[in-house]
């Protein structure tokens, strides 16, 4: 196992990068530390698969370091880092046995057939393999060929990190829920550090400890699944995360209050200080599920109209128009909804003000 610094890091596909625009990456800064369960969340083309072919060695950062734990490997190919990389197409022989797969990288060092046979056999009772273990990989369905490509890096006992680029991007959705379950109770029982590549939130925010959304070349914040939700440091994160993501309202303050186009919100003293101290441009920010929709009027509730109505089962999403702006609430299932103007409530407590797209802290 190892921690992994990335210092500095910036990277360029052209050979001679002139500006930001250049960079697919533009200035990373982090530690994984050992044994941690991360993910990186975000867009295609944000930046992720780059990051980790960095952090794996396929890519030599155009600028600063890697460290494993404390040494710089940034010019060391693979094979020479001691990880395991597990791709969205399952890397496998197809015409060897399951075991033979499994055993293959211990045989490449030169292990007795001993060892190999106990720790081959271990492996596959952690991922549930034993079954297959005398089978043809070709024969297995694609979870199955995701857990042999798995077990290649579980095998070695060596091993500082495992990567994952999207491994269940080709998975059906109720043998993903299942792999990922999987993933998370070896992480649980092994305590190897996990690094994950995905753009689905859900498998993001189910599987990690913390999680780095990225947007255009940059880690915007790293947090748990909660801190991400509760409080997005970044106009990107509070949209990504959550569906429907946070409502976005372009305001201007007056004392504790916040103006959207003759609407008038309540902000809570602290906020309200917040904000009169920012630059730029200011945005009120709030998740559709603490949006309250009300038939009738109440103390400082701010007049809407009902564009529509999405019903989800277990709760109905709202669409609703605000001074000419569009915002959604989530209405739990049993309350009524107006059918043509509601009367919205914003709770001070989940109102954020963001200036040029960056939460006011």
């Amino acid at each position: 196992m190892a921690r992994i610094e990335l210092h500095e890091i910036a990277h360029s596909y052209h050979r001679d990068p002139k500006g930001p625009e250049d960079y697919a990456l533009k200035r990373i800064h982090n530690v994984w530390e050992d044994g941690g369960a991360y993910a990186l969340l975000g867009p295609s083309g944000c930046g992720k698969t780059t990051l980790l072919n960095i952090i794996s060695g396929l890519v030599v950062p155009t600028k600063g370091k890697v460290l494993y734990d404390g040494k710089d490997v940034s010019k060391l190919p693979p094979e020479k880092r001691n990880i395991a990389q597990v791709f969205q197409f399952p890397v496998l022989y197809d015409t060897m046995s399951v075991f033979n797969n499994l055993a293959f990288p211990l045989r490449n060092r030169g292990m007795d057939e001993g060892s190999i046979k106990a720790r081959v056999l271990e492996v596959a009772e952690i991922l549930e393999l034993t079954p297959f273990l005398n089978r043809r990989a070709a024969g297995l369905a694609a979870d199955g060929k995701q857990k042999i490509s798995l077990g290649r890096g579980l095998v070695r006992s060596d091993v500082a990190a495992i990567l994952f680029d999207e491994p269940l991007t080709v998975i059906d959705p109720q043998m993903k829920w299942e792999l990922r379950c999987k993933l998370k109770e070896i992480h649980e029982q092994l305590k190897l550090t996990f690094i994950y590549v995905t753009h689905d939130q859900t498998e993001a925010l189910t599987f990690a400890d913390k999680v780095a959304v990225m947007f255009e070349g940059e880690i915007v914040q790293i947090g748990s699944p909660q801190d991400l939700f509760e409080n997005p440091e970044h106009r990107f994160v509070g949209y990504f995360i959550g569906s429907p993501g946070m409502n976005f309202l372009e305001c201007t303050l007056e004392g504790n209050r916040a103006l959207i186009d003759g609407a008038s919100i309540v902000l809570d003293d602290e906020t309200a200080a917040k904000g009169r101290g920012a630059q730029g441009k200011l945005e009120l920010g709030i998740r559709p599920m603490y949006l309250e929709v009300n038939p009738e009027r109440g103390n400082s509730a701010v007049k809407a109209r009902v564009k529509g109505v999405e019903d989800l089962g277990s709760y109905r999403i709202v669409t609703l128009n605000v001074a000419g702006k569009v915002l959604k609430a989530a209405v739990p299932e049993g309350k009524n909804v107006p059918e043509n103007v509601a009367w919205l409530s914003f709770p001070p407590e989940w109102i954020r003000l963001f200036a040029d797209g960056w939460l006011i802290k």
